[in-house]
């Protein structure tokens, strides 16, 4: 685990642990000498995450879309950043930078960027780890949909949980150091699939 991509949010949230858990997470990648990866803004959670990891002497790698840019909201103190064309070349390029990936609090950016990473997993175009962080049960409810999707048999068990959830950093870079994927089929019913073709 050489690297390590964060999704969070653009806006710092209601709630001051927020920043605090980001803080301690940037400080710990720095220590362990995991790059940090992620979207290269230097507003909200993200600047926050970047910052810590620079304090500590760690590497840090932005990935930004021009439009960002040119809203002057890049970080520009990074080891490296680079500005991109679009919002999927800024998916692709950090899905090829990092090892794994980690959802803190954050918007519908956050989600969308880890669910694609999560559906790409799905699919087999990736097997790299994918975790949520949870901070003062930001996430609980998210969870319970993503149960609710396995009951409701649109996702497979298996791949539910192929996905890391919990609040302890140490338990959750553990188990992103010695992930297997899941083999599951994406697919509910294998048999009848095949006899639909």
């Amino acid at each position: 685990m050489r690297s390590i991509c964060i999704y969070c949010g653009s806006n710092a949230g209601a709630k001051p642990i927020y920043t605090e858990r980001a803080m301690a997470l940037g400080h710990r990648l720095a220590k362990d000498g995991i790059a940090l990866v992620y979207g290269g803004g230097n507003v909200g959670l993200m600047g926050v995450v970047a910052d810590a990891v620079l304090e500590g002497g760690g590497e840090v790698i932005g990935v930004i879309p021009e439009q960002l840019v040119n809203w002057e909201v890049a970080h520009r103190g990074l080891s490296k950043l680079e500005i991109v064309g679009s919002m999927h070349e800024r998916k692709a390029r950090m899905f090829d930078l990092a090892d794994g990936f980690v959802a803190l609090p954050g918007g519908f950016g956050t989600l969308d960027e880890m669910f694609e990473m999560l559906t790409w997993r799905q699919l087999g175009i990736g097997n790299k780890p994918c975790a949520f962080l949870d901070i003062d049960g930001f996430y609980a409810p998210l969870m319970a949909m993503l149960d609710r999707m396995v009951a409701e048999r649109f996702v497979h068990a298996d791949q539910r949980n192929d996905l890391w959830h919990g609040d302890d950093i140490d338990a959750m870079l553990g188990w992103m150091q010695g992930y297997t994927p899941a083999a599951a089929s994406k697919w509910m019913d294998e048999k009848r699939r095949k006899a639909l073709r």
